[in-house]
């Protein structure tokens, strides 16, 4: 016959509250007997709480964030069957001590999770366990215990997972997916070993505010920190004179409005950087994990930078080569859309060749963007401006001007190849009747 148990924290020492800085469980879970349900966290040790007994977890009474003292329930657990392999104290009877139990603690533990916190961690003994009523918890990455200690084991941070399970539960399969990405991310000789930042209390200097970060940011930070510590960057500069191109796209802007779909200089720059790609194939690659060879794409999907409210996305536009100006306008805006909506899947940010990020219609007069690995170059388009440019008869005119950033990956591209690609372009985005050649 099955009974709800409380799990309650044991005697920690000399701590009279110490912060919860992750729970492990959430209501659900299939737990077994000595894994852990939440870490600890005090300013000398990380310590994780284990499960006296295999069991159903019914509820959980904490959160990310909470103080708890000695007594304070943790979780109800449904158990089903004991499994004891020593006596555990009841709520009435006294715990042993915390420093009694980490002197059992073997080292090769203790060493493998002092690698992933970065501080001495300990483990603290079976809590009491006694009947008690369900409270909801509030958990929004679902992975069973097992699954979390098999990410800590790696060192994978679990919100940059993505999570193939039903309703959102990550799989192990999930790690071994995230790993692998990772690895093949990562050239030959691995990642330049940085030194962590130190920890700073800025509240002393004066009021602050802490914001957490979305999902998205923290997975596209991690992607482009990977970018910018393994891929050598240079970034040419260049310029394109867009005059002739801004009367021919507002020339279409009656036909665009019926067909419902709007003409952005974007979707003229998509197709140019294709017919570049073409004359140029070096920057429609990419590096073998190996670093040996190189990998020629014969397919021309253009991924494009979306600014959205939870970070920075990339959505995938496929065979622009083969599409119609109409017919990219009508599929980058459902993209945006999507992006921005959160709705984008796994497919719509694979594949790409090469990437576009615009900030043309924000403003700024140029910048560096970070090449999108394994992809070898990106392109930065900032804001157009009118500026007077001189002519062969010794005269002054004033021309659309759009300023153009390559940056590329040095270990593939050098700065001449760099420079006639610019250059190429610039002549496409001058005279759009090349992308027909």
């Amino acid at each position: 016959m099955s009974e709800l148990l409380t799990i309650k924290l044991p005697i920690l020492g000399d701590f009279d509250e110490i912060e919860i800085i992750e729970v492990l469980i959430v209501p659900g879970d299939e737990i077994e007997e000595e894994d852990s349900i939440i870490i600890l966290e005090s300013d000398k040790a990380t310590m994780e709480i284990p499960s006296p007994y295999s069991g159903k977890v019914i509820s959980v009474h904490v959160k990310i964030g909470d103080r708890i003292s000695e007594g304070s329930t943790i979780a109800t657990l449904e158990m089903t069957e004991a499994k004891h392999d020593k006596p555990v104290a009841l709520e009435n009877e006294e715990a042993p001590a915390a420093e009694k139990v980490t002197e059992k603690i073997p080292e090769t533990e203790v060493a493998e999770t002092k690698a992933f916190v970065g501080q001495k961690t300990v483990k603290i003994p079976r809590i009491s366990p006694v009947k008690h009523e369900e409270i909801e918890s509030n958990k929004s990455i679902y992975a069973s215990p097992s699954i979390r200690r098999h990410a800590r084991e790696f060192g994978v941070n679990l919100d940059l997972v993505i999570a193939t399970g039903a309703k959102g539960r990550i799989l192990k399969e999930d790690i071994k997916t995230f790993i692998k990405n990772s690895l093949s991310a990562v050239p030959t000789g691995g990642e330049i070993p940085v030194p962590a930042m130190p920890t700073i209390d800025f509240s002393k200097f004066g009021e602050v505010e802490v914001e957490t970060l979305s999902r998205i940011q923290k997975i596209s930070g991690t992607h482009l920190h990977r970018s910018w510590v393994s891929v050598p960057h240079v970034t040419q500069f260049d310029e394109a004179n867009i005059t002739e191109l801004e009367v021919f796209r507002k020339s279409l802007k009656i036909e665009a409005e019926k067909k419902g779909v709007r003409l952005t200089l974007l979707v003229f720059m998509m197709k140019a950087v294709v017919t570049a790609l073409k004359e140029f194939p070096r920057f429609n690659a990419s590096l073998e994990s190996s670093g040996e060879s190189l990998i020629l794409k014969k397919y021309f999907h253009i991924g494009v930078a979306v600014d959205t409210p939870n970070g920075l996305m990339v959505p995938v536009i496929r065979d622009v080569d083969k599409k119609g100006l109409y017919d990219l306008a009508q599929e980058l805006a459902s993209s945006a859309q999507r992006a921005r909506e959160g709705k984008l899947l796994q497919d719509d940010i694979q594949g790409g060749c090469f990437t576009i990020s615009s900030l043309g219609g924000i403003g700024g007069t140029n910048f560096t963007p970070i090449v999108n690995a394994p992809e070898v170059a990106i392109l930065g388009v900032a804001k157009a401006k009118m500026q007077p440019v001189y002519q062969a008869d010794g005269s002054f005119s004033a021309e659309l001007i759009l300023p153009l950033a390559l940056s590329y990956n040095h270990r593939v591209i050098d700065g001449a190849q760099s420079a006639r690609f610019t250059s190429f372009l610039s002549q496409v985005i001058i005279d759009i009747r090349r992308v027909l050649l």
